[in-house]
C-alpha cells in the first residue's frame, strides 16, 4: 500500500530555510560571480590579437592609401621612411584624415601625397608595452590606432580599440556574450547616428 508523502518540515528547518535549499537546488552550483580582475591591465601587448600593419612611403598617394585600407578593411596606414616594415615609422594616416583632411577640404586624393596629411612622428608603443599603456594613451591622447615598434622602431603591429574590445569579450565571454537583449533600454527612442 502506497504511503502518503508528508509535506510538513522537520522542527529543526525554518521554512525560509526551505525555500532557500529549494532554490539552491536549481542552481547551477557555487557562485561564478566575476568582477574585472586588474591583473589583465598588465598582459603584454603582444596577447592582444593583432594583424601586420600597412605600411606605404611619404611619397604614396593618398588615393593608394584609401585603396589598401579598404582592401585590406584597416583603419590606417602607416608611414615609413623606405614603404616597408622594416623601416623606421614616420608617420600614420587614418580613415579619420580622409575626413579632415582631404574629403573635408576638397582636395583630390590623387593628388595629395601622404607626406603632406599624414600625422609625423606619430606616439607608439615598444613591443614590451602593456595593454593598461595602451589604454592610457587611447583614453588621453583620443587615438584609436596605436603603433607598437620593435627595438628599431620599425612597425611590429597596430593595436586598434576593436583589438583590445576582443580581448576583453575573450577574458568574459560569458558575463558579456550572455546579456539579456533589452539592456533596460526605454523602447521606441529613435536611433540617430551611428
Amino acid at each position: 500500500m502506497p504511503t502518503e508523502l508528508s509535506t510538513e518540515l522537520p522542527a529543526e528547518i525554518d521554512p525560509g530555510e526551505a525555500l532557500i535549499r529549494d532554490d539552491a537546488y536549481f542552481d547551477d552550483g557555487p557562485s561564478r560571480e566575476r568582477s574585472f580582475d586588474a591583473r589583465l591591465l598588465s598582459e603584454p601587448l603582444t596577447l592582444l590579437p593583432s594583424r601586420p600593419p600597412l605600411a606605404l612611403a611619404p611619397t604614396d598617394s593618398v588615393k593608394e592609401a584609401m585603396h589598401a585600407m579598404r582592401k585590406r578593411h584597416r583603419g590606417c596606414v602607416l608611414v615609413t621612411e623606405d614603404g616597408s616594415l622594416r623601416s623606421p615609422l614616420a608617420g600614420i594616416f587614418t580613415e579619420r584624415d580622409v575626413l579632415l583632411k582631404i574629403i573635408d577640404s576638397g582636395r583630390n586624393p590623387v593628388d595629395v601625397e601622404l607626406s603632406e596629411v599624414m600625422t609625423p612622428d606619430p606616439e607608439s608603443l615598444p613591443i614590451d608595452a602593456r595593454l593598461a599603456w595602451a589604454l592610457n594613451m587611447m583614453s588621453v591622447g583620443g587615438f584609436r590606432h596605436v603603433p607598437v615598434t620593435n627595438e628599431q622602431g620599425w612597425p611590429a603591429f597596430i593595436i586598434t580599440v576593436r583589438d583590445i574590445v576582443e580581448f576583453l569579450v575573450e577574458s568574459f565571454p560569458a558575463e558579456i556574450l550572455n546579456l539579456p537583449p533589452d539592456f533596460r533600454r526605454e523602447k521606441g527612442l529613435p536611433r540617430d547616428g551611428a
